[in-house]
């Protein structure tokens, strides 16, 4: 019987080293690792290339490790509501290319998918587009736009099992399932973690064949980037 389970984030990030590429699912700070960027914080590896969709906020997240200048590029969609990510952007601390959100998530599955690139109208005419090739189609004009890939990418699962399968909720499937595809090794955290044959087939999101490494995550802050309320009624 396969078995992909490590012990915990430690032994999970064995391997990671200064300089490599990494992608961190997960959509502003919901379906994020947090165990594993606290190893990474932990870890202390330098001139990282992280693919996200964006990086969190300033005490949380990806923001953390920019903090501690352990990120030397961020290739993401938005700025959002990082005040230090703006500020490493602006003062050209940190190398950024901003990306079109759907064109990220493209990237990424190209790259799980073997698909070397692709043409996308997203961005032409634009400085999105700037310095790449285009092409007309039926009248339009598109960019082409190359496959991403990392040698660790890091996503968070609601459930998974021994075999590596894995079940986002919510969210959480709007960047983690592509990235899972697309890491040379891919590390899954999970909130629950269950015997191989309890997840039901039809449910599955991330296949096994795509996970290296799963362990059952701990403390989940699951913050909230914006809360917003009604007014209290009498």
């Amino acid at each position: 019987m396969i078995n992909k389970v490590v012990a915990d984030a430690q032994a999970a990030l064995h391997g990671l080293t200064d300089g490599m590429t990494l992608m961190l699912g997960g959509f502003g700070l919901c379906g994020i690792p947090e165990n594993s960027i606290q190893e990474i914080l932990r870890l202390g590896v330098k001139n990282l290339t992280c693919i996200s969709n964006n990086a969190g906020v300033d005490d949380f997240g990806i923001g953390l490790m920019l903090q501690t200048k352990q990120v030397r590029k961020m290739i993401s969609s938005y700025v959002g509501e990082n005040a230090e990510f703006e500020r490493q952007l602006l003062s050209g601390e940190l190398e950024v290319e901003l990306i079109p959100q759907g064109t990220l998530a493209e990237r990424c599955r190209a790259g799980g998918a073997g698909i070397p690139a692709f043409y996308t109208p997203a961005g032409y005419g634009t400085e999105v587009g700037e310095g790449k090739e285009s092409r007309e189609f039926n009248g339009k004009m598109y960019l082409l736009e190359t496959a991403l890939h990392a040698d660790f990418a890091f996503v968070k699962a609601w459930k998974g099992d021994t075999a590596g399968n894995l079940i986002y909720k919510g969210t959480a499937r709007n960047f983690n399932p592509m990235m899972a595809t697309a890491g040379k090794i891919t590390v899954a955290e999970v909130e629950e973690l269950v015997p191989a044959g309890e997840l039901d087939p039809n449910q599955i999101h991330t296949p096994g064949i795509f996970v290296q490494r799963i362990f059952q995550g701990k403390d989940y802050e699951k913050r909230i980037e914006q809360r917003t309320v009604r007014p209290a009624t009498i």
